[in-house]
């Protein structure tokens, strides 16, 4: 009954959920310090590694505003939870706090930014299988905006957030 125990917990742990505790304020007010999450390894498909092994296979295509638990693409080592923005091949540009896609006049809509977002980027142009990624909490987070290796690859990808349960209970996908 223990082998048996352990070797569900084993899969579950592995492939199908991701248990997160969220450690800095870069998505507030989505997700705040220190809520704990769970995300769903098989949303976009196959992808975990077990007992050292990596196994990917992309059934399905993350959106565009899907909140990612992903490798951060500077050390994976680290988890990292951002939101999605810019899709493979689209170009970002972010012009006094707005964000636009492939040059558009109308910005992307960020209603759940908690404050009027400052400063301009980009453009980005997203390579395919990548992804550009940044928080909530444009002003206080460590984003695509700022890392070494700006996208997230397919392969880093870990899961989408789906739920919060701690403090409370809240869908979050």
């Amino acid at each position: 009954m223990i082998i048996i125990v352990v070797v569900v917990v084993l899969i579950v742990n592995n492939v199908v959920l991701i248990n997160a505790k969220i450690p800095s304020e870069s998505m507030e007010n989505t997700i705040m310090t220190g809520d704990r999450i769970f995300g769903f390894r098989m949303a976009y498909g196959i992808n975990f590694d077990f007992f050292g092994n990596h196994i990917s296979k992309k059934l399905k295509d993350p959106e565009r505003y899907d909140i990612i638990i992903f490798k951060y693409p500077d050390d994976e080592s680290q988890l990292f939870i951002k939101r999605l923005i810019g899709l493979p091949g689209e170009t970002v540009e972010i012009r006094d706090g707005k964000v636009y896609i492939d040059g558009s006049s109308e910005p992307l809509d960020d209603s759940f930014v908690p404050e009027t977002p400052t400063g301009n980027y980009g453009p980005y142009t997203v390579p395919e299988d990548c992804y550009f990624m940044l928080g909530d909490n444009r002003e206080n987070s460590r984003d695509s905006r700022y890392w070494d290796n700006t996208f997230v690859t397919f392969d880093e990808i870990v899961g989408k957030a789906v739920i919060r349960y701690f403090p409370s209970i809240k869908l979050l996908g």
